[in-house]
């Protein structure tokens, strides 16, 4: 026979609850980690594996369509205005307009995220020449600060590719478990790692010695990727070393 200590002894039902409430705590506590600042869970999380592709060959990923959606439609949905600036890249007469959103939570995940939109090279001339202020890149690039009317002319221009580095530092085996195996994988000289997905429009750049960067662009422009790695003469295909 059992000896119940009626000092100590719980009635069944108070220790359920006991249990539910100590349950419902570790839950809160481990969303509290996962989700930094307290955000909740998003109907429409914004992961950076989270890639789809539609029948025309569009690729949408954080909620934004390239090719498609409009910097003010990308505003609207990370709830981030950006800062916007124009570049001149180095040694080259190559202009872009980016717009950076910096230490984004993106579902819980904290990185940034560079936008370059699409903007015919008239237009970008003229925007460089009214430009308010010029200022030069350690990597020797020129960002040019643009006027106010032009920023709002910008709003309705549409987003050509994405740029995301996250936060934490992530190594080759965890992206590929994520994403799964590329389909090319090259080496550039510096030891950085490319893999690749062509059919998602996706490059992740592996850098052992620093933050890895992911490149978002139309599967139909992913030679834009491929192509200077093929010019690297330490560049190597898929499973090569």
């Amino acid at each position: 026979m059992t000896i119940v200590n009626l000092e100590t002894w719980t009635p069944p039902m108070e220790r359920k609850i006991a249990l539910t409430i100590l349950g419902i705590t570790l839950v809160a506590l481990a969303l509290a980690i996962l989700l930094p600042g307290g955000r909740t869970v998003s109907e429409h999380p914004k992961l950076p594996w989270l890639i789809e592709k539609d029948a025309q060959g569009s690729i949408t990923v954080f909620g934004v369509t390239l090719g498609r959606s409009t910097l003010q439609e990308m505003r609207d949905g990370l709830q981030e205005q950006g800062v916007l600036n124009l570049f001149v890249a180095p040694g080259e007469d190559e202009l872009s307009v980016e717009v950076y959103f910096e230490r984004l939570f993106l579902s819980g995940i904290r990185g940034d995220l560079v936008a370059t939109l699409e903007v015919d090279r008239q237009t970008l001339e003229q925007m460089y020449r009214r430009g308010l202020r010029i200022s030069k890149l350690e990597s020797g690039a020129r960002k040019v600060k643009l006027t106010r009317p032009d920023e709002e002319r910008l709003r309705n221009s549409r987003i050509a590719h994405l740029t995301y580095i996250p936060q934490a530092d992530l190594d080759e085996a965890l992206l590929v478990r994520r994403f799964g195996k590329p389909a090319r994988r090259a080496t550039e000289a510096s030891g950085v790692v490319h893999l690749l997905y062509p059919d998602k429009g996706l490059d992740i750049a592996v850098n052992p010695d620093g933050r890895e960067v992911f490149q978002y662009l139309p599967p139909s422009r992913f030679d834009r990727v491929t192509a200077p790695l093929e010019q690297d003469p330490a560049g190597r295909p898929a499973n090569g070393r």
